[in-house]
């Protein structure tokens, strides 16, 4: 038997022959729209891992899958549901409210699939009813303050009422009425809620589909309102997370970051796929998690990574130095450069390059350089 099956209240003993009590581990699930179908992939792998998660916690669509696992939904389960998903299972116009309101109207979309697919998925009664601990975060729109449902003080309210509101995104879909809040998307301000996890559990998995990064997307100023909305709050989302990561000072983490970011937020034709990329990240990620309990903090899993720059390219606009001032420097010729080429990262680390606005900053794993000076080495 795994050690993460083991019964709450037993105490698995060391080499030593003395008990010590199993790693209470806390599993937080990112907002990211579709792209958080690839959280039924993880959810699979850490089942399959033997791990029974202490904790939920999620945010949005992540808030969401959060509350069907902490409602005893299965993974398979929640597979079969997946592959099934249609457009108008989520997406219907809310055609009389944009006629009648307009600039008023409060939503593109209606309420009404999205609150049917939180009454499918997540179990009815409120947060002491659930058998495993379970965080929501949403954002009170009046207040303009955060909140997290299922912490002290906000668990008497319908857990769907609270997924729901975590879930409705700015203007896609009218916010939700939780006990005597109004609230919408915690994205808005905490897509990744690592922190208030963090406050209970001795490690978290976390699993970020979201923004870990902000590829290239020309041509997005053509796309529409909507699409152009989507593009400014991945870019906050994503400086407002790393932020957190960056100075993340909570219990050990293992951070585990899909391959998803060039997929679209509401794109229903790689459902499959996001399946199969949270699984396989997520199982790899996971070959790192012993490492992490027994590390007193940080982020896991870690690599060498080399820091190259493109000195031709380089503008010496200086902002990577800004960014990262204990990585990079310019030199007398106004060139970044970094000052240890070579260092230990993160998933979390390594977001400095992406700020470089001509793209003359490489950060790779230290392998990739060495087999790519040996093939040159061999063809010269």
């Amino acid at each position: 038997m795994s050690p993460f099956k083991a019964p709450v209240d037993s105490t698995p003993m060391d080499r030593t022959g003395i008990h010590q009590a199993l790693p209470r581990i806390g599993v937080v699930l990112g907002g990211g729209a579709l792209k958080g179908m690839a959280h039924i992939g993880a959810l699979r792998a850490i089942r399959e891992a033997g791990i029974t998660p202490h904790l939920f916690a999620g945010t949005s669509i992540g808030a969401m899958i959060a509350a069907a696992a902490a409602s005893g939904v299965t993974p398979d389960v929640l597979q079969e549901r997946a592959l099934s998903f249609k457009r108008k299972d989520l997406f219907r116009i809310n055609h009389v409210g944009m006629i009648m309101d307009r600039m008023l109207s409060r939503s593109i979309y209606l309420e009404g699939p999205l609150r049917a697919l939180c009454d499918e998925l997540v179990a009815d009664g409120s947060f002491d009813d659930l058998k495993t601990k379970l965080l929501v975060a949403a954002v009170d729109l009046e207040r303009g303050t955060p909140v997290v449902f299922g912490r002290p003080g906000f668990r008497q309210v319908k857990v769907r009422d609270a997924v729901y509101a975590s879930c409705a995104l700015p203007g896609f879909f009218p916010p939700g009425v939780v006990g005597d809040r109004v609230c919408i998307d915690g994205g808005t301000m905490d897509n990744l809620p690592v922190e208030v996890a963090g406050l209970d559990v001795d490690a978290l998995i976390a699993v970020d589909v979201g923004i870990a990064n902000v590829p290239l997307a020309a041509g997005v100023a053509e796309q529409g309102f909507a699409t152009i909305f989507m593009r400014a709050a991945t870019m906050m989302m994503h400086e407002m997370q790393q932020a957190t990561l960056e100075t993340w000072k909570g219990p050990p983490m293992l951070l585990v970051r899909p391959p998803v970011s060039h997929i679209g937020w509401f794109s229903f034709r790689h459902i499959e796929k996001l399946l199969d990329l949270g699984y396989t990240a997520t199982r790899e990620a996971l070959g790192h998690l012993l490492n992490a309990l027994s590390a007193p903090g940080g982020i896991y899993p870690r690599r060498l990574m080399r820091i190259e720059v493109d000195r031709p390219a380089c503008t010496g606009c200086g902002l990577c130095a800004a960014h990262a001032p204990h990585l990079m420097a310019l030199d007398e010729e106004l060139k970044a450069y970094p000052m240890l080429p070579v260092h230990e990262f993160s998933p979390a680390d390594g977001g400095f390059a992406g700020c470089c606005p001509v793209s003359a900053i490489t950060v790779a794993p230290i392998e990739t350089w060495d087999e790519a000076g040996a093939r040159l080495a061999q063809s010269a």
